[in-house]
């Protein structure tokens, strides 16, 4: 793994929340009335969390996404701002709140209902107004917390430019072939891939997409096909007390390191690396990593 001196350009498109963590001591079962003991927020949105999380790996970062006009918008656009995040092009709305994402978490996992509110109203023409530093971005990530209309017309855009597309397949949803042709990589969840891609084996789409696609697992392991073999790196510990952000953990990590001109299994390996070390703390965004904390 190298990191050459020139400081990544990347533009992020996506969602932003506020994310309220229950912690009990069962996940409740229908008409079940359980008692947290303990309730946490944090800052979240798997677009924020990749802002956030390149930026903290030393990439120069431009955020386009939507809040409402209320507390929680301004501080997520606060907690933005003082992660060295641009937010010139975070539109407002009146129609929506800022989003939240509601999490019960107990016995090492999480259940996760999501709200997501103003990120629905992300339109084309906000991803329009920063046309300008599409021509001087290294990589454009999406994820699909957003109006799938404006996945498509960011990938559009970074076409007509020849730039690097990464996408987040997370939520799951159907992704076009449009989107699924043009992008240098995507990041997918292993028990999801017949939702992104169809009715069809993980190792025959594996093989489709050979060092396109990176299937992750809650084991903090990455399986992908390099042209001639199945490719499995996994990094775990004892030491996680947290899930929530580890996919947007590895494709920030997994971006720096593709910007810097490492080989394929180099960005896999620094991927899992961030993600590991998200998971050892809490919160998606307060557990990111900075760049002089992977060497």
């Amino acid at each position: 793994m190298t990191i050459s001196a020139e400081q990544p350009r990347i533009i992020v498109v996506g969602s932003s929340s506020v994310d309220l963590v229950l912690n009990t001591e069962h996940h409740p079962m229908p008409n079940e009335t359980v008692m947290a003991y303990r309730s946490e927020n944090f800052f979240g949105g798997k677009g924020a969390n990749q802002a956030v999380g390149t930026a903290r790996l030393g990439a120069s970062v431009y955020f386009i996404g939507c809040v409402g006009m209320d507390p929680l918008g301004q501080q997520v656009m606060r907690n933005l701002v003082d992660e060295g995040v641009n937010v010139g092009f975070v539109a407002e709305t009146e129609n929506a709140a800022t989003g939240t994402a509601y999490v019960t978490a107990a016995e090492g996992k999480n259940a996760i209902v999501v709200v997501p509110a103003a990120n629905l109203f992300l339109r084309t023409k906000d991803v329009d107004a920063a046309e300008q530093y599409f021509s001087s971005a290294d990589l454009v990530l999406i994820q699909l917390e957003i109006p799938m209309e404006v996945v498509e017309h960011t990938v559009k855009l970074a076409k007509k430019y020849n730039k690097k597309v990464g996408v987040y397949a997370a939520p799951a949803l159907k992704l076009p072939q449009e989107v699924i042709d043009y992008a240098s990589f995507i990041v997918a969840k292993s028990y999801e891939l017949k939702t992104v891609f169809g009715d069809v084996s993980s190792e025959e789409i594996m093989k489709k997409y050979a060092d396109k696609l990176f299937v992750r697992d809650d084991t903090n392991s990455t399986t992908y096909f390099n042209g001639s073999e199945m490719k499995y790196y996994r990094n775990d510990h004892d030491d996680v007390h947290n899930k929530m952000g580890m996919g947007d953990a590895f494709t920030s990590g997994f971006s720096i390191a593709l910007c810097h001109g490492n080989p394929i299994d180099e960005c896999v390996k620094f991927g899992n690396a961030v993600s590991l070390k998200v998971a050892k703390n809490r919160g998606s965004q307060s557990g990111l990593p900075y760049l002089k904390d992977m060497f």
